[in-house]
């Protein structure tokens, strides 16, 4: 099972983009070769973040819905991808 993770921002934010590194490491770490990551510029497809229900950059969605209108910590993060995974188990 791939796991796509879409990182929603937009162009010049600092804390996002720090944010996003942490959490693109912790994906890493818990998904391994199964992580699909992409960062999504809010400006530039804004139908796109609408039609997920992103309200306010930063926030992010895991295999096409979106599960942190706000930026999760680390942890939190890892936990969700963690239950996702065991949850599709042998896919």
């Amino acid at each position: 099972m791939t796991v796509l993770i879409e990182a929603f921002s937009t162009p010049g934010c600092a804390r996002c983009a720090t944010a996003r590194e942490a959490l693109r490491k912790v994906a890493g770490e818990v998904c391994g070769e199964r992580l699909a990551w992409r960062d999504v510029n809010v400006l530039d497809e804004l139908d796109y973040a609408v039609e997920l229900g992103v309200l306010t950059p930063p926030s992010l969605a895991i295999n096409g819905k979106l599960v942190f209108p706000a930026l999760p910590t680390p942890a939190r993060l890892r936990n969700e991808l963690v239950r996702l995974l065991a949850e599709h188990k042998g896919d």
